[in-house]
């Protein structure tokens, strides 16, 4: 994942790190595999996870930022960098954000490496082989701050039961070996001309990006212990912007939740992209409204692409 021929200034040194336009960079070959770097928006992917550590601190990741093993990173093989997705644990249903700033593993077909610090915050045990859902997103920049500071963002609401047991069903059919270290491939080739590999490493290197400054992040809410059944039947899409107090007017709204708790809906709502009402003490997360039924499947339809099938479309009470 890290070049072996560069060193960067000690982890001490380092400032907080920047994103600039996620770029790709052009197709690279490993081990006589050619790999095309994409600008996928819905990637969502299930597969196995290997984690890097100490051995790579301090060395450049492909996009030419010094690794440090306790931020919460990850390399991938194709996606842009930067970029954050959710990784999701398939044997606990933990979820956490993770920022993408390095291109591997290559010598494997896992479909993300963690650093040690993303490696822990997800519960992975070293040496394991742990099954993963690798989902893009574009999280709040308050989260972004956080990983580029080098902490870490809140975790997620755990996916339920009945999402894992979907997701396991997309699994390869057997995992591949455990790798507890940086996997490097004997040799790398770039066909186009203007791809530079960095010294003894199968990366092609990213320098000369741009990029912009950062604020100091707020704290986020705590997010709740339990949500309803979600169907993999379609991809999550990326959560758009925080949610807003329901709107009057239009008779009907697709109501998707409702919690004793307004942090809780609010982190729920914000992640989903929709809103929320007080009502008879509780806090209820919707879609709409919508001015007949007819448009409200426009809302069941949001809510079941989120993974909420068990939404409803009910009269608008907040006209």
């Amino acid at each position: 994942m890290t070049s072996s021929g560069q060193a960067a200034p000690p982890p001490s040194a380092q400032a907080a790190a920047v994103d600039g336009p996620a770029t790709t960079g052009p197709s690279y070959q490993v081990g006589g595999v050619t790999y095309t770097p994409a600008d996928t928006a819905n990637y969502d992917e299930v597969g196995y996870v290997g984690w890097y550590g100490d051995d790579a601190s301090g060395k450049v990741t492909a996009n030419g930022e010094a690794f440090l093993p306790d931020a919460v990173t990850g390399a991938h093989k194709t996606l842009p960098m930067p970029s954050y997705v959710e990784v999701t644990a398939l044997d606990s249903g933990r979820t956490i954000l993770v920022r993408i700033n390095d291109r591997g593993p290559l010598a494997n077909d896992k479909i993300i490496a963690l650093s040690h610090g993303a490696a822990e915050q997800l519960g992975i045990v070293s040496g394991s082989t742990a099954a993963v859902r690798v989902r893009r997103v574009n999280p709040p920049e308050q989260e972004k701050i956080l990983l580029r500071s080098h902490g870490r963002a809140p975790e997620r609401i755990a996916a339920p039961p009945a999402l894992i047991k979907a997701l396991r069903l997309r699994l390869p059919q057997s995992p591949v070996a455990p790798v507890a270290r940086p996997v490097t491939a004997a040799s790398a080739t770039a066909p186009d001309k203007t791809a530079v590999l960095r010294a003894a490493s199968p990366l092609p290197a990213r320098p000369g990006v741009s990029y912009d400054g950062i604020a100091k992040p707020a704290p986020m809410p705590a997010a709740p212990a339990s949500v309803p059944a979600r169907s993999s039947a379609t991809p999550a899409p990326v959560a758009s912007k925080p949610p807003a107090p329901a709107a009057s007017g239009g008779g009907y709204v697709v109501q998707v939740a409702a919690l004793s708790s307004r942090s809780r809906a609010d982190a729920l709502a914000r992640q989903i992209g929709a809103q929320v009402a007080e009502g008879a003490g509780m806090w209820r997360i919707r879609y709409g409204p919508y001015p007949t039924q007819a448009a409200a499947q426009a809302g069941m339809k949001a809510a079941a692409a989120k993974g909420f099938e068990n939404a409803r479309i009910m009269a608008n009470d907040a006209r």
